[in-house]
């Protein structure tokens, strides 16, 4: 079982800065996908972002390019996501989830992930 847990999230203004921050613990594996995903009120679930413990990184091509930045601190078994220019339509809250069965890429697809974290809310005004 792998555990994975959320935190950074919170009240910003537009064009700030939040980072998000994934600990993961548990029977994690080098060859896991860690993912951030993201899910408005009355929304569907987002990809937001997804790297390997091996550096692959994999972003949203839409609402979030240029703007987030994935990454990892293997020492901690944790990943980060910088969010920069930070805009109302942003707010959501963000999940971490975990992919096991990693092919090539992370997947963009939130069914193809088996852990996931609780959430942490970050809420854009304008």
């Amino acid at each position: 079982q792998v555990q994975v847990v959320e935190s950074g999230g919170g009240l910003v203004q537009a064009g700030g800065s939040l980072r998000l921050s994934c600990a993961a613990s548990g029977r994690t594996s080098r060859t896991y996908a860690m993912a951030w995903f993201r899910q408005a009120p009355g929304k569907e679930r987002e990809f937001v972002a997804a790297v390997t413990w091996r550096g692959v990184r994999r972003y949203s091509t839409d609402t979030v390019k240029g703007r987030v930045t994935i990454s990892t601190d293997d020492a901690k078994n944790t990943v980060y996501l910088q969010m920069n220019s930070l805009k109302p339509e942003d707010t959501a809250v963000y999940y971490c989830a975990a992919e096991k069965d990693l092919v090539v890429l992370p997947s963009t697809d939130p069914t193809d992930y088996d852990y996931w974290g609780r959430g942490t809310q970050v809420t854009v005004s304008s």
